[in-house]
C-alpha cells in the first residue's frame, strides 16, 4: 500500500468527506476518489461504503486509519533523523489555543521557545474537546480544556496528557449580596440570574453540577465565550457568573470561591500518538510545561 494514499486515507478520516480531502491536498475530488479505490484494491478489501448521497469508512477502513497513523508516524521519524543528519532539527510547529488558554500561556510559551529553533505558529480555536481530533488534521499540538471530571482525550488516534489543573471560582459585582464573603456553597447560588459560556465548555458543566447539588435548575440570562463580555457584564449587576481563576482581569469583580462542588478546569495537551518524536514538537511540548510552571508561580 503506497504511503501517500494512505495520507489521504487518514485525511479522509479527519476531514469526512471527499472535497474537503480534495482541498486540505489541493488534489481534484476525483482524484482523491481514485487514490482511495486504488488503496482499497491494494488492500484487497471495501473501505469506503455509501452513507446516503456520500461515503463513510467501513470498519477495515477504520482499522487502517489507525494503522495509517503508525506507518506515517514512521515515515516522519524517517524524515526527521535524516534532518538530524543534515543538522536540521529546526521547523515549524502549529498550535491551537483556545482562547482564554491563549492569553494566559501564550506570552510564556513564546519566551521559552526564544533561540531554540522551534517556530510557533499559533491559532486561537474556540472548539468544545470533543472538536480536537478535527482540529489535529491542521495542527500539530492542540491546547484544550475539559471539566476535571470529564473523560480524557485519549485514543487510538490521540495523545492526550494534562499540563495544568486551573480552579473555577463564583465571580460577583461589587454590589451583590455575597460580595463580603469569601467562599459560597451552592445552596447559596440558587436564584442567582447566571451569565454563562455556551454548552460543552468546561465553566457549564460546573454550573450543571450546582443545579444537582441546588436541585434547582439555573435561570441562565445571556451565553458568551468572552470572558470580558462576561466580567462587564457581572460589575454592571446583571448576573453572576463562573470563571477559571487565572482568566479574571477585571479589577472591579469579587472573587468567592466555590464550597461542596469539585470545580476545575483541565488544561490538555494533545498530539498525534509519536508527534513528539519530531524535535521541534518535543521543543513546543516542553515549552508548554515550562509556561504552566511560570502561571503556578
Amino acid at each position: 500500500m503506497a504511503v501517500v494514499r494512505l495520507r489521504v486515507l487518514r485525511e479522509f478520516a479527519d476531514r469526512g468527506t471527499v472535497g474537503a480531502v480534495a482541498q486540505a491536498l489541493s488534489m481534484t475530488p476525483s482524484a482523491v476518489s481514485q487514490q482511495l479505490k486504488v488503496l482499497a484494491r491494494e488492500a484487497g478489501v471495501a473501505l469506503l461504503e455509501p452513507d446516503g448521497r456520500r461515503v463513510r469508512l467501513t470498519d477495515a477502513g477504520h482499522a487502517l486509519v489507525v494503522r495509517a497513523d503508525e506507518v506515517l508516524a514512521a515515515v516522519d521519524r524517517a524524515a526527521r533523523e535524516m534532518a538530524l543528519y543534515r543538522g536540521s532539527p529546526r521547523g515549524q510547529v502549529r498550535v491551537a489555543l483556545f482562547p482564554s488558554g491563549a492569553a494566559l500561556l501564550l506570552p510564556h510559551l513564546l519566551a521559552a521557545l526564544a533561540d531554540t529553533g522551534a517556530d510557533l505558529i499559533a491559532r486561537d480555536e474556540d472548539v468544545p474537546p470533543t472538536e480536537v481530533p478535527r482540529l489535529l488534521a491542521d495542527y500539530d499540538v492542540v491546547l484544550t480544556h475539559r471539566d476535571e471530571r470529564a473523560p480524557t482525550l485519549s485514543g487510538p488516534r490521540v495523545a492526550a496528557r494534562v499540563l495544568m489543573r486551573e480552579p473555577i471560582d463564583v465571580v460577583v459585582g461589587p454590589d451583590h449580596r455575597l460580595a463580603d464573603q469569601g467562599a459560597v456553597v451552592p445552596g447559596e447560588l440558587a436564584e442567582e440570574t447566571w451569565l454563562s459560556v455556551r454548552g460543552g465548555f468546561p465553566v457549564d458543566d460546573v454550573l450543571r453540577s450546582i443545579a444537582t447539588v441546588t436541585g434547582v435548575q439555573p435561570r441562565i440570562a445571556q451565553r458568551l465565550n468572552d470572558f470580558s463580555v462576561i466580567e462587564e457584564l457581572v460589575v454592571s449587576g446583571y448576573g453572576v457568573a463562573l470563571m477559571p481563576r487565572y482568566a479574571v482581569r477585571h479589577p472591579g469583580l469579587v472573587v468567592l470561591r466555590l464550597a461542596g462542588v469539585r470545580a476545575a478546569r483541565l488544561y490538555d495537551i494533545a498530539t498525534r500518538p509519536h508527534a513528539e518524536d519530531r524535535p521541534a514538537i518535543a521543543t513546543v511540548l516542553t515549552a508548554f510545561d515550562t509556561a504552566a510552571r511560570a502561571v503556578a508561580r
